[in-house]
């Protein structure tokens, strides 16, 4: 149950304070080089899981740069008391502890987490009812628009048209598909105003038959270290449009966080997306 202390966001004031949750981890690395570099923005916490060897340690160090006598602690809400925002590319059930102490905060939560269910995400809504959260599956500008004219294409499109949606990532990545590539079929789906739910099929073994009139497939590929690519395919008889994007550095997902950030600074409570920082929904 969330009991906050305050019943909106802090106002925005010159600088805003974040803390970065997962500190010690690659992204939460990149996150505090590149929040530092931002205009306007100040690491004021970094906090990491109990246990790990990151904890004790200097978040600037940490991160590959200059010392920010900020140091990387296990205690999330004694950092997030007083953060104007959290930034949170974690793990789902940490992501929903850290919603629930940015909602007593009064901080803004700006959550890349991927993996959530439909029980996380309502934890999140609960959260909203406090602080503005900007949830997205994947944080880059490049993505937005990708998801945001594959709902275009699909609305365009019929179902003579197959829609596969095939991603890869890196051999750590955990969870498949990945948050972006279902993001990606969700909007697919919206396109053709039709239950994702009911028309996903994330998994092909044996002898599966020929592919249902529309469906919403995807392929998952893991290796190397591969940042994040995403295709989704319109295939019909004759013809085969394809709409892409490639990461090639960790710095795309860290720049929309902090794009993400400062437009969420005095907005009222509600869970938002990178369509809406991005103006999409306007």
């Amino acid at each position: 149950m969330v009991e906050p202390h305050n019943t909106e966001s802090r106002l925005p004031h010159e600088t805003c304070n974040i803390v970065v949750v997962g500190a010690g981890g690659r992204m939460g690395k990149m996150l505090i080089a590149e929040i530092t570099a931002a205009k306007g923005c100040r690491v004021s916490g970094a906090v990491d899981r109990p246990g790990t060897p990151s904890i004790g340690t200097d978040a600037g160090t940490q991160a590959g740069i200059a010392a920010l006598d900020v140091l990387i602690v296990d205690d999330a809400a004694q950092a997030i008391a007083t953060a104007d925002a959290v930034v949170d590319f974690t793990s789902p059930d940490a992501t929903v502890d850290h919603a629930r102490l940015c909602a007593q905060a009064g901080a803004a939560h700006i959550i890349g987490t991927t993996g959530l269910t439909p029980e996380h995400e309502e934890a999140l809504h609960l959260a909203a009812r406090h602080v503005p959260v900007v949830y997205a599956p994947n944080m880059s500008v490049g993505v937005t628009l990708l998801m945001a004219m594959t709902e275009k294409v699909a609305s365009i499109l019929g179902d003579d048209y197959d829609i596969e949606v095939l991603e890869m990532h890196h051999r750590h990545k955990v969870d498949a598909p990945s948050g972006t590539a279902l993001g990606l079929g969700k909007a697919a789906a919206r396109g053709r105003a039709v239950d994702h739910d009911a028309v996903k099929q994330a998994v092909r073994d044996g002898q599966v038959g020929a592919r249902p009139r529309g469906e919403i497939g995807y392929a998952t590929l893991r290796g190397g270290d591969v940042v994040g690519d995403h295709t989704v395919i319109f295939a019909a008889e004759g013809e085969r449009v394809e709409l892409g994007h490639k990461a090639s550095n960790r710095k795309v997902f860290a720049a929309g966080a902090i794009r993400a950030i400062l437009w969420a600074r005095g907005k009222p409570p509600a869970v938002y997306t990178m369509r809406d920082v991005l103006g999409l929904n306007a």
